[in-house]
């Protein structure tokens, strides 16, 4: 593991996802898991959110399109979340699902519009 790259990744990951979340996935790796906690704070968030060539909103926007599409519920809650982080506004977040959703298929979209919802309400305090 590349140290610089790793700690470069871990703190990109907390600035998106917030530190209480990537603290909990981190505190509930074990000798199983951590190897790919390891590996996603690395690559993931350090060799890839890492380069400047796209802005962090850019990689939001694309990553809500992307997970939205291969059905991860949980990946797209944390992401939908992550996303206003980097700017991404709530109307930009339902143009990518309706874009999603003419290429990927409505129900894409009606699961995206849902989970965005919730996220939406649970921010705003009505959850």
């Amino acid at each position: 593991m590349d140290q610089k790259t790793h700690d470069k990744g871990l703190e990109i990951r907390k600035a998106v996802l917030g530190e209480a979340y990537v603290n909990n996935a981190l505190k509930n790796s074990d000798s199983f898991n951590k190897p790919f906690q390891e590996l996603v704070t690395e690559y993931c968030w350090g060799a890839v959110w890492g380069r400047e060539e796209l802005p962090r909103k850019t990689r939001s926007m694309l990553n809500l399109a992307m997970i939205a599409i291969l059905n991860r519920p949980h990946e797209l809650r944390a992401h939908i979340k992550g996303a206003l982080t980097n700017g991404v506004s709530r109307d930009e977040i339902r143009e990518i699902f309706m874009q999603a959703s003419i290429y990927a298929g409505i129900p894409c979209g009606v699961d995206s519009f849902r989970i965005a919802r919730e996220v939406f309400a649970e921010l705003d305090g009505k959850a």
